[in-house]
């Protein structure tokens, strides 16, 4: 049996590649599992990430914090974490290419957008063109003054279309199912000028620069970009066997240092309750780093009380 490695890393997106770059920075033996769902992989191109007034595109910004981390001796796999487990110490992770121990594990395997019914394809060419946009903080900028449709009638949906009002005098909330908000969320909605569609939608159409909405009586309307606000699902599974379960947002709770409650166990990105950013999951990724890497000092009789 070899001996564990220092720190595993289980995520590839803007979070766990910033750990990995301090943590190889930090002399750490470190690998870094990725199964290839990063949501910045997604991103056509970021305008709000520091350092790059002309914008990147997500898939770039990742290959770049690949080659960093591996300058500084990371290993990056493309695999996935089966099941994680822990023992006299040390974490045992199964993967498709076989067992890797590790005496400290950060968890940073983000959450899955819940989607509108539309096909794969269809989604994937009307994210690359802005029709559809998932991040109003991240781009709503660059859908100012234009036509805005939000999806999704709930207390999730009003706030993103408030939001978005800041961006746009022409917003609409949309739902999938008839639905009845309260008194509340009608009175803000109201007052600041964004209708309510009664009609639910049946269909999504990309053509052109437009987002056709099909409503349940077959009439269509027409948009210049549709944000659902559908909520995400945190890929939080490999915690729940280690005593770890989700908050009501489907987040983890972390210390303030990315600890979790076992003890050599973090997490780290969008499965923490914070905001949704590739700066606050690169900021989490450090802290998360440092944080292992003193608590294995510690551990060793290398560090001072």
């Amino acid at each position: 049996m070899t001996e564990p490695i220092d720190c595993l890393i289980v995520g590839g997106g803007p979070a766990g590649l910033s750990a990995a770059i301090y943590l190889g920075r930090f002399r750490r033996s470190v690998i870094l599992i990725d199964a290839g769902g990063s949501r910045a992989a997604m991103i056509p191109r970021s305008h709000n990430h520091p350092g790059y007034p002309g914008g990147i595109e997500g898939p770039e910004l990742l290959r770049r914090m690949r080659a960093q981390a591996a300058q500084f001796g990371a290993q990056i796999r493309k695999d996935t974490v089966t099941a994680i487990t822990r023992g006299d110490g040390v974490f045992t992770a199964a993967t498709g290419d076989g067992d890797i121990q590790a005496r400290a594990v950060l968890i940073a395997t983000g959450v899955v957008n819940r989607r509108p019914p539309i096909g794969e394809a269809e989604h994937d060419a009307a994210l690359q063109a802005g029709l559809l946009r998932y991040c109003p903080i991240c781009d709503g900028y660059e859908a100012r003054g234009g036509r805005i449709a939000v999806l999704g009638a709930d207390g999730h949906g009003v706030a993103e279309a408030l939001f978005l009002r800041t961006y746009s005098e022409d917003v609409t909330l949309l739902a999938l199912i008839e639905t009845e908000l309260d008194a509340g969320d009608r009175a803000d909605l109201d007052k600041a000028g964004v209708p309510v569609e009664p009609r639910a939608v049946s269909a999504f159409r990309f053509e052109g620069n437009a987002v056709h909405t099909v409503l349940s009586d077959g009439e269509e309307r027409a948009f210049d970009t549709l944000y659902p606000a559908l909520g995400s699902t945190g890929n939080c599974e490999l915690l729940w066997p280690l005593g770890v379960e989700p908050n009501a947002e489907e987040c983890v709770p972390t210390d303030g240092h990315q600890r979790l409650g076992p003890d050599g166990l973090y997490a780290a990105g969008d499965i923490v309750a914070a905001l949704d950013q590739i700066s606050v999951a690169m900021g989490h990724g450090a802290i998360a780093a440092t944080a292992m890497h003193n608590d294995l000092r510690k551990i060793d009789g290398k560090s001072v009380d």
